[in-house]
Parts: structure tokens; C-alpha cells; sequence
């Protein structure tokens, strides 16, 4: 139980520096309880009863920030959700709730819930991220009240593997649930990169201890109870019960398999029956997540293992893939394409492009020319970035990675 973990004086005082508990959850940030009379307000705007979860979630806080991740199934894709932010009363920009009901009153997303009475909303904005992911609480009582829904906002087609029109989707049957929902897929004290989930929670503990005086020992059981959320597929593949575990379990063993590059662990997964063949990050596959993230050892292991292979996968490449990688790819049907070629040489494995060139000429006879005309639009976009890096004082190393780029695409020769 959440109170058995925090004494009624640690609750205290992490109240006093706007961290709060509710579901299981850590909130920070969080703004004062929400005032009788604003939730009368948004009851009035509400088509049903505010469902109790979310009045004790406002009776609790009137806004603040979540730090969690959150993945639904919606259009066919495996979508991440960004709820890093709970709305509320006072708060400036993309948390005004106040700001988001008028907004839904006039540009309602028209959620599965149903028409409601003229000005009343059938589901309530509580969260989400700026303009393109939000969590919304069904209100009205004919259409599933308390069901929590994520909404996500489609991205332009140039967005490989995202999800191309907007999205919605059933997160839980109840706020709890959906709090539930929310989980650590990697350990914040063990990051596999340099950006992760649970950064911004540290860093609010970090300030509030540093310059605000709470107490270290209590940040660190904050710590403590926020990594409960922390999904273990350690324990149950060393057990030989992965099979048997919910769909999130393995998906994140998986992620953590690309993120980490470790061929071994897809191995390991492999031998456990673990599927490779739905998506893993919007509609990518793992092979492929793999290519995108330069996790090669990875990729080599799930073509091994008999991962699809998708027929862009190759226009996914970021980093030096081996030629021995690129051959195995075509194999399996990835196309071969003069885009791809480029951004094999821009990345140094001229050796992989001189292989999708090979592919390429079998079925077409324009390779130099279709070639050079991608080359010469990859190089202008290269050195537009670079100007930009230099004008805007960028970290030399930045700009050095991308001269090597240029130079690598000027220097290559069929």
C-alpha cells in the first residue's frame, strides 16, 4: 500500500515541496488541491458526475508532472504517450485547464464517449504534452464514465514508422488503472541511453534538496517508491516464464534489448519463443527500431533469429552498417534504394552503399543519375545544418560529425 511506504510526516513533507502520491504514482510540481468551487466549474461543464478517482486526483492536486511512459496499441501502431504533464487551475501555456475545456468546447476531438448536451464535454482533458498527446476522462454516464482514452496527434508522412493521422485509444477502464498503466521500462539509476524517463523526476529532487533543503534521505525513498514502477522481465526470463508474462513485459525486454545493442539478450529471448513480428515503437518492427537506433549487433541477431524484415527497412539506417548486415537485409527483401545508399556513405560504410548499389543496377539503369541527384540533396541539407551549428555556437563536436558527413558523400565514388 502507498501509505504503508511514506509516514504521515514524510507525506507532509513532500507535500510542502510539491511532490504528492496518488495510484501508485509519483507527481511533482504539484499545485495545491483543486478548490471546491473550480470542481463544481468543471462538473457543470462535465456531461456526467465527475467519476471519484479523478476528484480525488484534484482534491489532491491541481496540476503538476508526471515522469513515467506509457505505450497503447492505437491505428495498428505501438504508440508512445507522452503524459508529462496533469492540467490544471493558474498553470501558464500547454497546463491551462481552463484554457483546454474552451478549447474542447470548440475543437473537441469527438471522442468514442458520444455527443453530449450543447457545452457540456463528454470526456475532460487531464493531461498529456503541448499540443500532441492527451489523457481524457470519460464523463458521460451512457458511454463508459471513467474510462480513460489517450489521444495522439498524427505526424507528417517525412516521419518514418509514425503514426501518419491522429489517434485514439482506450488506456483503462478507470483512472487508477490508467495510473497503473504508467511504468519505468528502464531503470533511471541505470539508464541504457542519455536520455530517459525519470530524468526530469531526479533533477526536480535534485533542486528541491540542493537549494530548498529537503531532505536527502527522503529523496532517495522517493526514488525508492518511484522505481516500483520499473517493469522486471529480468526475473521471469532467468525463470523461463517469459512466455507467460503480459505483452508490455516482453516489448520491454525487447526495447531494451535495441537500446542496449545486445545481440545476446535477443538471443536469450529468442530461445525463450519470444515473436518478433509486431511492431515495437509506433508501426517499426524490431529490426526495424534496430537499424534506426545504429544497434547492428542487434539487428544481426533478430534477421538471424528470423525477425521480418520490412521493405524500407534499409531507409532507416543511422550509423555504419557492414556490408555483411546489408547483403543479409536484401535477402530478406529490403529494397534497395539510392536513398538508402547515400546515408550509408554520409554515415562512413561506403562498403554497404557499394552493396545497395550492386541490388539496385540489377532492376534499374539510371543508378548514377538517380544517385548523384540524392547525394547533391543530402549534401545541401548536411551543410545548411552545418552553417546553422556554427551561427548558433554549437558543441564542436557536433559540427565535426557533420563535416565528416559532407566529406564522406563528396568523396564517394561509384
Amino acid at each position: 500500500m502507498d501509505d504503508a511506504f511514506f509516514t504521515s510526516d514524510e507525506l507532509a513533507q513532500l507535500r510542502a515541496h510539491g511532490i504528492v502520491i496518488f495510484a501508485g504514482r509519483v507527481i511533482f510540481d504539484a499545485a495545491a488541491p483543486m478548490s471546491a468551487q473550480q470542481l463544481a466549474a468543471i462538473e457543470a461543464a462535465a456531461a456526467g458526475p465527475l467519476p471519484p478517482a479523478l476528484l480525488a486526483l484534484w482534491r489532491l492536486t491541481d496540476g503538476g508532472a508526471l515522469d513515467y511512459d506509457l505505450t497503447v496499441r492505437m491505428n495498428g501502431c505501438e504508440e508512445p504517450v507522452n503524459i508529462a504533464e496533469l492540467f490544471g487551475h493558474g498553470a501558464q501555456g500547454m497546463r491551462d485547464l481552463p484554457g483546454w475545456l474552451v478549447w474542447e468546447r470548440e475543437h473537441g476531438i469527438d471522442p468514442p464517449a458520444g455527443a453530449a448536451a450543447p457545452g457540456q464535454l463528454a470526456a475532460l482533458p487531464i493531461g498529456g504534452f503541448e499540443d500532441t498527446d492527451r489523457l481524457y476522462v470519460v464523463t458521460a454516464p451512457q458511454h463508459q464514465a471513467g474510462h480513460v482514452l489517450a489521444w495522439k496527434q498524427g505526424l507528417p508522412a517525412a516521419w518514418p514508422h509514425a503514426m501518419h493521422e491522429d489517434g485514439l485509444a482506450t488506456v483503462a477502464a478507470d483512472l487508477e488503472s490508467a495510473f497503473a498503466a504508467l511504468h519505468l521500462g528502464e531503470d533511471p539509476l541505470a539508464p541504457a541511453g542519455d536520455y530517459f524517463t525519470g530524468q526530469a523526476l531526479l533533477d526536480y529532487l535534485d533542486e528541491r534538496h540542493g537549494d530548498q533543503g529537503l531532505d536527502l534521505d527522503l529523496c532517495d525513498k522517493v526514488v525508492d517508491f518511484y522505481r516500483r514502477a520499473l517493469v522486471d522481465w529480468r526475473s521471469p526470463l532467468a525463470e523461463g516464464r517469459l512466455a507467460e508474462q503480459p505483452e508490455l513485459v516482453r516489448q520491454v525486454a525487447l526495447r531494451h534489448a535495441v537500446a542496449s545493442d545486445d545481440a545476446g539478450l535477443v538471443n536469450e529471448l529468442a530461445t525463450a519463443g519470444m515473436r518478433f513480428d509486431a511492431p515495437l515503437h509506433g508501426s517499426a518492427l524490431p529490426v526495424d527500431l534496430a537499424l534506426a537506433h545504429g544497434a547492428y549487433e542487434a539487428a544481426s541477431a533478430l534477421v538471424a533469429a528470423g525477425a521480418p524484415v520490412s521493405v524500407d527497412a534499409l531507409d532507416a539506417v543511422e550509423g555504419a552498417i557492414s556490408p555483411e548486415l546489408t547483403r543479409e537485409l536484401l535477402a530478406r527483401g529490403a529494397r534497395p534504394g539510392v536513398q538508402a545508399m547515400a546515408r550509408c556513405v554520409a554515415f562512413g560504410a561506403p562498403a554497404a552503399a557499394r552493396e545497395i548499389a550492386q541490388a539496385y543496377a540489377r532492376t534499374h539503369d539510371d543508378l548514377s543519375e538517380a544517385f548523384d541527384a540524392v547525394r547533391a540533396e543530402l549534401l545541401r541539407d548536411l551543410e545548411t545544418s552545418l552553417d546553422d551549428a556554427r551561427r548558433e555556437a554549437a558543441p564542436p563536436q557536433s559540427g565535426e560529425v557533420l563535416a565528416e558527413r559532407i566529406a564522406h558523400l563528396r568523396d564517394f565514388a561509384l
